[in-house]
């Protein structure tokens, strides 16, 4: 037992090796900002099973460029935009996304194998596209991960509006003038774009953790249209970081601290929200006193 702790948690020359990590880190939080503002919409919208699918392509792409000695960012974001357009166009009801995700994930899936089974270099590079890798950020690759980034983030905010009253209410949203599928065409290329440079830090299988587990710990505990991307963005950043700072120690993958931390979070949060309403019907049960 204290040899398995010591690999998860050993904390030797810790300074040494967390200079090898710092574009990591850095890329790292801009991503949380990017998965927990993302988050939200995909919350609203019902699409964590897009998520998921949009990442096994996005593998796919991934390991297609591992092969060919392609920049492996933009294999994985061609990988995600396929995804992405396809469940945008061709999935405009919940019942043929769900029925589109379902073949396009075993498919990406199998590519994604295939690719890794003829990529004849080290096996750490194919292991962590699946599970992330801690030193896995060059500076070119951080260039291009904050160029991404910074490019979801203002087509976020260019169509906040728009986007939040389409993702509560479509029909509404179609009844008052809006393009409800040319908005849900566009979320999607953001949501491919989050997804391509998210597998670049926790992997392929487990970018839920990142683009998901914040946003829904958030709304566990407000509906405020401030506040939950707000606490979304805080959940993500300190679930990613945290787990690169983590996984430092015993020089593993990162993404099993990311995904306890993100559902440590969730957890403390649904104990939070369930609270809140058993404390409002005791509140309301009260007799009102009148002071004179």
């Amino acid at each position: 037992m204290n040899d398995i702790w010591g690999t998860l948690f050993n904390f030797d020359n810790y300074g040494e090796l967390l200079v090898l990590v710092q574009n990591s880190i850095y890329a790292g939080a801009l991503l949380g900002v990017v998965g927990g503002l993302i988050g939200v919409f995909v919350m609203q919208r019902d699409l964590p099973f897009a998520v998921h699918g949009i990442s096994e392509l996005s593998f796919a792409g991934a390991s297609a460029a591992l092969l060919f000695g392609a920049n492996v960012v933009i294999g994985s974001m061609l990988g995600s935009l396929v995804a992405a357009m396809l469940i945008g166009i061709l999935g405009v009801r919940a019942r043929d996304r769900n029925s589109i995700i379902a073949v396009l994930m075993p498919f990406g899936l199998g590519l994604g194998i295939l690719f890794l089974a003829l990529y004849p270099g080290r096996s750490a590079n194919k292991f962590g596209l699946l599970t992330g890798q801690i030193v896995s950020v060059d500076n070119e690759q951080l260039g291009l991960l904050v160029t991404i980034s910074v490019v979801v983030i203002i087509g976020l905010m260019i169509m906040w509006r728009p986007l939040s009253f389409a993702s509560v209410d479509a029909d509404v949203a179609r009844a008052r003038g809006l393009n409800v599928t040319a908005i849900s065409i566009a979320f999607m290329v953001l949501l491919g774009l989050a997804v391509a440079v998210s597998i670049q830090i926790v992997g392929a299988l487990l970018v839920l953790s990142l683009l998901v587990t914040p946003a829904a710990a958030a709304m566990r505990v407000t509906a405020s249209p401030l506040l939950t991307p707000l606490l979304s963005v805080v959940f993500a950043v300190v679930s990613i970081v945290g787990g690169i700072l983590l996984a430092l120690g015993g020089g593993l993958p990162i993404s099993p601290f990311v995904t306890t931390i993100s559902f440590l979070i969730y957890v403390v949060c649904r104990i939070v929200g369930a609270r809140k309403p058993r404390q409002a019907r005791l509140t309301a049960g009260r007799p009102i006193t009148l002071r004179s």
